[in-house]
């Protein structure tokens, strides 16, 4: 289930609870409090607010006087208490420094076949600022939300705990440290399929892992299904310092490729540190300098034409789109991809695009490349959640080297 909204505008009853013990004066500041001393050292202070930017000031008076908070509830008309979280939320589409914003709403709740998960930490990749954008135009038409986004919450890739479980979950129970993709992600709680989810591997931090399942993902299936990589081939990684590429370098790798990654000079090391055979510095040589080296290209968001690609591969090479940036504010990218599978009819070279997928196989295909030491992630910088706008941000101008990720 997604997450709800918190109406701004909705009065209600909150319970915040907090560490120590609160003073009576809290009654001269809040109308209508109530405050409760608890035998195990809190208080729980009970107020009816007039919206969510009155919770906030609540709020901001305890984070500013150093109470630390325990844990905040809204209160229904039956008196149930349904628990507030902290999520870097957006309610229109648009650029991420202005429309993400984070703010207390309730905690997702599970259905029977998903998992809900404290994050620890969470993943930034270039679907996130497509979603949280709404561009390309077409991205709406298939089941985000047209005028505004469905799930209100940023954010796919997650790392965390396991907190609770639906009643069909069999592989999964709280208290396990998990990785894979949810609802909303950039929250202290997401909800996320049961088959969508691992178990962490063991060797990876939070914050590694949750560099990992979708850019991953997408280097896997781009290199084993869709490439048909062999030990042995020639494989020419093009953005192989951005976070799709970082991983494709080291699968070939690991696949028995001999790799050439293509980055700028400023990032050259990073693509021989991940384990490129050899570097091609895109400011200085392009990629079709050596004409007919490669058995397979990924052009991992790009944007060169068909023929520069097709001039890089064998007579009869594979390319693969992963991605792909331009192309207008309705398509994005994919009128060359569209473009690519209707022209590999009429030529010897196989040119195809496929948009990728996260699923327990791939999850745990890339645990044991990880734990055997074949695939680290790379990551550039990690954001608090309070920054998550400008991680998005950061991750879409092309700055990064590997992976950004958000820590909570």
């Amino acid at each position: 289930m997604g997450i709800m909204n918190t109406s701004t505008t909705q009065p209600g009853a909150y319970e915040i609870r907090v560490e120590g013990h609160l003073d009576e004066r809290w009654g001269d500041w809040v109308d209508g409090v109530e405050i409760r001393h608890d035998a195990d050292g809190t208080s729980t202070l009970t107020a009816q607010l007039a919206d969510q930017p009155a919770l906030h000031g609540v709020l901001g008076r305890m984070r500013d006087l150093g109470i630390p908070v325990v844990s905040v509830c809204r209160i229904d008309e039956n008196g149930d208490a349904s628990a507030l979280m902290r999520a870097a939320a957006q309610y229109r589409y648009g650029d991420p420094m202005e429309v993400i914003e984070v703010r207390n709403i309730e905690r997702p709740t599970v259905g029977a076949d998903e998992v809900l998960v404290r994050v620890h930490a969470a993943g930034v990749d270039a679907g996130v600022w497509h979603l949280v954008s709404g561009q390309p135009y077409l991205l709406r038409t298939m089941g985000f939300g047209f005028r505004r986004p469905k799930n209100p919450v940023a954010g796919m890739d997650v790392a965390g705990t396991v907190e609770a479980v639906g009643s069909a979950v069999t592989r999964f129970r709280p208290g396990d440290e998990v990785f894979g993709c949810a609802d909303g992600s950039f929250a202290e709680y997401a909800t996320a399929k049961e088959a969508k989810l691992a178990l962490k591997p063991a060797n990876l931090t939070f914050e590694q892992a949750a560099a990992v399942p979708n850019s991953a993902a997408a280097a896997l299936m781009a290199l084993r299904e869709v490439g048909r990589v062999q030990a042995g081939d020639r494989v020419l990684v093009i953005g192989a310092s951005g976070g799709v590429g970082t991983y494709a370098v080291q699968i070939a790798k690991a696949l028995g490729a001999h790799v050439t990654g293509v980055a700028s000079t400023a990032k050259l090391d990073l693509v021989r540190a991940v384990g490129a055979d050899e570097v091609i510095d895109y400011t200085r040589e392009e990629i079709d300098a050596r004409t007919g080296a490669y058995d397979l290209v990924l052009d991992i968001g790009g944007n060169r034409s068909l023929s520069q690609l097709r001039r890089a591969l064998t007579a009869d090479g594979r390319l693969v789109i992963v991605g792909g940036e331009g192309g207008g504010k309705w398509f994005g990218g994919i009128n060359r991809q569209l473009r690519a599978t209707i022209l590999s009819r009429f030529v010897s070279q196989d040119l195809r695009f496929f948009f990728s997928q996260v699923d327990v196989d791939d999850l745990e295909a890339l645990t044991e490349l990880i734990e055997a030491g074949a695939v680290t992630p790379a990551i550039d910088r990690a954001f608090t959640l309070d920054e998550a706008a400008e991680a998005v941000r950061y991750q879409h101008a092309g700055q990064a080297r590997g992976k950004v990720v958000i820590t909570l």
